[in-house]
């Protein structure tokens, strides 16, 4: 007779799940031994189930199929928290099973006793315990399809004993729905937003993660309209490649002429983005295009909302668009894109070969240079992101993942765990920081075990240099940011990964070169400038303000050599008129 554990595995295997990532042991027992027993479906065993979360979640964005997670009682599927929001956040379908203790000693206080269907229920779109063996497979099914259809995480709490009980309804086969339908906007939506379009003379296209599936739609409307196209982080590696509108980023990590253009706009028209930062919106003039009718209008003032997928509504709408002929606003734009990005380009090609610590913009550049064009790069949060969102060129086939919502340290590492998975023939690039890889320092012995051929390329600054900037503008100086340095090659090296250190620019391209040609795992801990820190494309007075106060802080109590450092990096990172 099957159990409860079988029975809950063989719906995983029918859903498509090909692992579990985790830490087994205890009421998690068997389940374990349910895949121990179960062909065409493992186990992965990971040191920290917040690192298991994490893994899910890249190999369900790398795939797009369910992936999954499992933690035991009390501190096991607590420590899932961290990845599972991250992933809920992300819109990525991931499973998470948080097993309980024994169902005779739930609400008696007992060892390890929780409650995850409480705790949990902020992350997720489905949170329900499994407590008799009749629920299933009928709950299991119902989690799956919400992970699947809404995008993100569903929990299912599991006590151990009830995992070994036997079944009481038949397992059965069960087609699930992979596969969403496309959302067509009303008819009078586009026809408001093509008289829209129509009237304005200067329109700017603001993009999210919203616009994968709609590059050719947005490239073709922008020719129409002769509009810049700007992007947010998640919308980078959709619509920045053989984009000839581009005018980079926006937000705290942005670049070029997004933020003018936006702001120069007569109308802006945002596409698939939830974009957080409204400080960096124009608060006027905006219409919003997205396929969940709950986003537009939470970040700035809409003059119209548009519910439908941003691809077909485009198509709708070309219909009733006009070919605009004025190209002084798009054109203007480009020369100030232009203009910036040469300064940006500057700022690491500078007097490389004289600058110890090495410059972080130049490590990013030899690696844009040198990774795969079907690379996937998975990016710590903090100044690796702004160093992935400025260097890392996309082409179409190139993706760049992180915690980009959620905003969590430490996940860069995971995340490559899971997507190596995912996509066993492609080349993994975590690019980490030394804040965020000793976070979850244990997963390099995960990345060990399993022989996972992920290339760590480490921006080891001794220092968390976004809480640094943030604390300058803040008027703070900075404190508890720098730390001793720690040699992260030779820990790796002694976990049986293969590493280098480097501490001479001339080196880093020699280097890298054989870390991403090796068959198996390799760490590059690549010594940086602390001081190197991102200036955003737009710099308010209370900024400026902040920044000159600390600045004075910090030299009234003795740091005055690392303020002029400070100063002498950060020269080529202001934008310039």
């Amino acid at each position: 007779m099957a159990t409860v554990a079988d029975q809950f595995i063989e719906v995983l295997r029918q859903a498509g799940v090909r692992r579990i990532y985790g830490v087994v042991g205890d009421s998690l027992n068997p389940v374990v031994d349910a895949v121990r027993r179960t062909r065409g479906i493992d186990w992965v065993h990971v040191r920290n189930e917040e690192a298991g979360a994490f893994a899910a979640a890249a190999e369900a964005q790398t795939t797009g199929r369910l992936a999954v997670c499992a933690g035991s009682c009390g501190p096991g599927n607590t420590h899932l928290v961290q990845g599972l929001y991250d992933a809920h956040r992300s819109g990525a379908p991931v499973l998470a099973l948080a097993s309980q203790i024994p169902s005779v000693q739930i609400g008696s206080g007992y060892f390890q006793e929780t409650h995850p269907e409480r705790l949990f229920v902020d992350c997720s779109h489905f949170c329900e315990p499994i407590v008799t063996p009749e629920q299933m497979p009928r709950i299991l099914r119902t989690a799956i399809q919400h992970a699947i259809g809404l995008g993100g995480v569903s929990v299912l709490t599991l006590p151990g004993d009830v995992a070994g009980h036997d079944t009481a309804e038949p397992t059965g086969e069960h087609d699930f729905l992979v596969r969403k339908g496309v959302v067509r906007p009303p008819a009078d939506q586009v026809e408001q937003l093509a008289g829209a379009l129509n009237r304005a003379r200067k329109v700017m296209l603001f993009c999210g993660a919203g616009v994968r599936d709609a590059h050719g739609e947005v490239i073709e409307l922008a020719h129409r309209l002769l509009s810049p196209v700007g992007h947010a982080l998640r919308g980078k590696e959709w619509i920045q490649y053989d984009n000839p509108f581009d005018v980079g980023m926006s937000g705290l990590l942005g670049y070029g002429a997004c933020y003018e253009a936006m702001q120069d706009a007569d109308l802006v028209l945002l596409l698939g983005t939830d974009f957080p930062y409204d400080p960096f919106l124009p608060g006027r003039n905006t219409i919003q295009v997205d396929d969940d009718p709950s986003k537009p209008g939470r970040r700035t003032p809409l003059d119209l909302a548009v519910h439908g997928d941003v691809g077909e509504t485009i198509r709708l709408v070309l219909d009733q668009v006009e070919q605009k002929h004025d190209r002084a606003y798009l054109d203007e734009m480009l020369h100030r894109h232009a203009r910036a990005l040469e300064n940006v380009v500057s700022a690491y090609t500078r007097d490389i070969d004289r600058h110890i610590p090495i410059h972080p913009e130049y490590v990013a550049g030899v690696l844009d240079d040198l990774a795969d064009d079907d690379a996937i790069f998975t990016v710590d949060t903090g100044m690796c992101n702004v160093w992935a969102a400025r260097y890392i060129t996309p082409n179409g086939r190139r993706r760049v993942m992180g915690s980009f919502v959620h905003g969590s340290m430490a996940n860069a590492l995971p995340h490559a765990v899971g997507a190596q998975f995912g996509a066993p023939g492609r080349q993994v690039i975590s690019i980490s920081g030394d804040g965020g890889l000793g976070m979850l320092l244990g997963e390099l012995l995960t990345v060990r075990l399993h022989r996972v051929p992920v290339k760590i390329i480490l921006f080891d600054n001794a220092s968390l240099g976004m809480v640094k900037l943030e604390m300058m503008v803040d008027g703070l100086p900075s404190y508890e940011t720098d730390h001793e340095p720690v040699d992260y090659a030779a820990i790796a090296e002694a976990a049986g990964i293969e590493s280098a250190r480097v501490e001479r620019p001339s080196d880093v391209r020699t280097v890298m070169e054989r870390a991403l040609a090796a068959p198996g795992p390799y760490l590059v801990d690549v010594v940086t400038d602390p001081n190197a820190l991102s200036i955003p494309p737009r710099i308010t007075p209370q900024q400026v303000k902040g920044f000159a106060l600390s600045a004075g802080k910090t030299v009234l109590t003795g740091g005055v050599g690392r303020m002029l450092d400070l100063a002498r990096s950060n020269l080529r990172n202001i934008p310039r008129p």
